[in-house]
């Protein structure tokens, strides 16, 4: 980064840090602190952490007068949290967390990543509230500021859970370790659950394979484990009647018949399959090892993300749908700024399409700090006409 566009970022994110509303997290005392701040051809990333703060406004004074580029907070509450190793900060507990980044699921237009990501952050919300019982009174939803969303959890219920725990509901969201025969035969007049989506998904495949010609079904079940053309051939003559099953009876859908067990059961473990694939459109696919630590560190919402010039944003759980993270959590203007541009691109931001080429441009404050913090441009020097 040149030392020019350095500047530029330090004075943009000083400006923005010195009249903002800044939000911390509860008990700020007990919460250890990092940041990352901007460093001019730093060749490593380096955070300072172990800190701790007794007050709100000893956070905000930090932050006004260090500029950091990142500020991070534990998700973990500690009794000494500036202590310098995590054996001595003497953990309390902390709250449960869900990280939903765009990387984990497509690669594409930064704008279409980003509606990827709601729709993921969706159902994760539908899953908490209207499946494990938590009060959208102790959900909040943030927009990280780069590619995906934070979920937190602060029901006291579930801040000593250690790993063990937050795996297993982790592992209900993304429908990890679903067992056919316990799913298939699970009785319930709820409308939700993953008895309902294991069903949908099978029924979606089953009709799927029905479309395929006579020898496309034989091996594409065959090519399953532990099914055999014989299998196939009398699992395929059934398909009508198990679709019917999983219409008005799927718990009478045995799978103590060989025929049915050995297919499902194949489907289940096929992790590249077609199947498996149904499944997972069906579940929340937040990052795992964020929700089993229980000593993780967040981002601060209402701070900048250093590699976009984003807020992160903190959200009510009803206002997910109607938020546009390339309008509501742009904090700079649309005044001009002269870059030079590293390779041709397009960005969406504040309501237009902006389609450049390398080389020169002058773009919105907004864009030309989104683009310096990604490294796909710097600030120009001199004049031009």
């Amino acid at each position: 980064m040149k030392a020019a566009t350095f500047e530029f970022l330090r004075q943009r994110f000083s400006s923005y840090y010195g009249n903002a509303r800044l939000i911390p997290p509860p008990s700020v005392p007990q919460r250890e602190w990092a940041f990352i701040f901007f460093e001019p051809d730093a060749a490593d990333t380096h955070m300072r952490r172990h800190l701790g703060f007794e007050t709100r406004d000893e956070v905000f004074s930090y932050i006004r007068s260090m500029v950091p580029a990142h500020a991070y907070y534990s998700t973990a509450y500690y009794s000494r949290p500036g202590a310098p190793t995590m054996g001595e900060k003497g953990w309390l507990g902390a709250d449960l967390i869900f990280d939903l980044d765009a990387d984990h699921l497509m690669r594409g237009p930064y704008d279409r990543m980003l509606e990827r990501v709601r729709e993921e952050t969706e159902k994760l919300l539908e899953m908490l509230t209207g499946e494990l019982g938590f009060s959208q009174k102790d959900v909040e939803v943030v927009f990280s500021g780069g590619r995906g969303y934070h979920v937190h959890v602060r029901d006291p219920a579930v801040r000593d859970f250690g790993s063990s725990e937050r795996r297993e509901i982790i592992d209900y969201v993304c429908g990890i370790g679903l067992d056919p025969g316990r799913v298939l035969s699970h009785r319930t007049h709820s409308p939700r659950g993953w008895h309902h989506r294991y069903i949908d998904a099978l029924a979606e495949y089953l009709l799927w394979l029905e479309s395929l010609e006579e020898k496309e079904r034989v091996a594409t079940l065959t090519a399953l484990e532990g099914v055999g053309k014989t299998t196939a051939e009398e699992f395929i003559r059934r398909v009508p009647s198990i679709l019917s099953l999983l219409e008005s009876a799927p718990a009478d859908l045995s799978l103590r018949d060989p025929v049915i067990s050995r297919v499902i059961r194949g489907l289940s473990s096929d992790r590249e399959g077609r199947f498996l694939a149904l499944l997972r459109d069906r579940a929340a696919l937040a990052d795992e090892p964020v929700t089993t630590d229980t000593k993780r560190l967040i981002r601060m919402p209402s701070s900048l993300h250093g590699g976009s010039g984003f807020r992160v944003t903190p959200l009510a759980p009803g206002e997910l749908p109607g938020f546009d993270p390339l309008v509501d959590a742009v904090v700079f203007s649309d005044r001009e700024v002269a870059v030079e541009v590293a390779f041709p691109l397009t960005m969406p931001i504040l309501g237009s399409v902006y389609r450049l080429e390398k080389g020169y441009a002058r773009v919105p404050e907004a864009l030309a700090v989104f683009l310096c913090c990604r490294g796909a441009a710097e600030i120009a020097g001199g004049s031009r006409a």
